[in-house]
């Protein structure tokens, strides 16, 4: 009875810190985005975008109007929905992989994102496709094609996470060196472009792209959901999870595609962001458990605060020409896995 009580009150904590953990990161990346909305070069006072936000698009001052919903709204949106995008991309990496360094880029879809980019930026004026969807479009295939060419070869050597990881280095290398042999190639002017968007901008999203992304990211949330619970027996071991009934190798396949077209609609509209899904699960981890109940949603906040704070932050340090978000994740990415690290250490010890 005694070791009931202790189990029922030890629960209790763990779904009251799991709470707090939850409304604290919403609190926090709302905040975020209302913080963001507020920084600019033309500069507006909180209350103003408060007001501007509430009124809607057809507010009556249509000039700040124009500013946060036209202008303002869609990056700071994209910052939320890309970064939710890695961040459970991230985590479902390191689990079918069981490999706490895994991230969305490991198997290689940035690189090959990035190469769908650079093609298309080197010749997409010869299709008859606006600019502003060629680049998006080349880089969500080419990392569907890296997806394809990853799974095939697993499927032909065997579907462990080992061949996976090798498989994906493989195809990463791949793709990074043709992307290379592109900018090689490339004029000056083309290679600034090329550049920019491996940078990873926010600068670059609209509404178009904000829909776009988010569809993906509903069509791809029923599956995520579905598989919960898998995912977190996964946690404890293949055997003991086919001793479950659970299909492995199947949750692995599924989990290899969603990660895929999570990673392909985050990356293909902003470009490069790194350290996101390689950070925010690791943190959602600390505070929730392998739960994958409580991890996913968030590990998914974790990641739009991460992706937040680097477009607040860009805006602050640099407001007349506003830094990519990449360069920030990636600089910042580094002292926040150090810290996740100690934090580790310091839980087993």
């Amino acid at each position: 009875m005694a070791f009931d009580t202790r189990h029922i009150a030890g629960y209790r904590r763990m779904a009251f810190k799991r709470a707090i953990a939850m409304v604290t990161a919403l609190v926090v990346m709302l905040w975020l985005v209302i913080l963001d909305l507020s920084i600019g070069p033309s500069g507006m006072p909180l209350s103003d975008v408060i007001d501007a936000v509430l009124a809607g698009p057809d507010g009556a001052d249509r000039a700040t109007a124009t500013i946060i919903w036209y202008l303002r709204m869609p990056q700071s949106l994209m910052a939320v929905i890309v970064g939710m995008c890695l961040g459970i991309a991230g985590l479902q990496m390191q689990t079918i992989l069981d490999n706490p360094l895994a991230s969305p880029f490991t198997l290689g879809f940035s690189a090959a994102a990035g190469f769908g980019a650079a093609l298309s930026i080197m010749f997409g004026a010869a299709l008859p496709l606006p600019e502003y969807l060629i680049t998006p479009i080349a880089a969500f295939a080419m990392t569907i094609l890296a997806c394809v060419i990853v799974y095939g070869m697993v499927h032909a050597l065997g579907e462990t996470p080992e061949i996976l990881v090798l498989c994906g280095i493989g195809v990463l290398f791949l793709f990074q060196s043709l992307q290379s042999l592109l900018q090689y190639l490339a004029s000056p002017e083309i290679l600034q472009q090329i550049v920019f968007w491996l940078f990873g901008s926010l600068l670059k999203a609209n509404w178009t792209s904000v829909t776009v992304t988010s569809l993906v990211a509903l069509a791809c949330l029923p599956f995520i959901l579905h598989d919960t619970w898998k995912l977190t027996v996964l946690r404890l071991g293949d055997a003991n999870a086919a001793s479950l009934g659970i299909s492995v190798g199947r949750l692995r396949r599924r989990s290899f595609v969603l990660i895929a077209l999570l990673t392909a609609a985050a990356v293909s509209f902003v470009g490069t962001i790194g350290f996101v899904g390689l950070v925010a699960p690791h943190v959602a981890k600390a505070l929730v458990g392998e739960d994958h109940r409580f991890a996913i949603p968030l590990s998914a906040m974790v990641g739009a605060v991460i992706l937040a704070s680097a477009s607040v932050f860009g805006k602050l340090i640099s407001p007349g020409g506003v830094i990519p978000v990449g360069i920030i994740t990636a600089v910042a990415g580094i002292p926040m896995l150090f810290l996740v690290i100690y934090a580790r250490k310091r839980r087993s010890s």
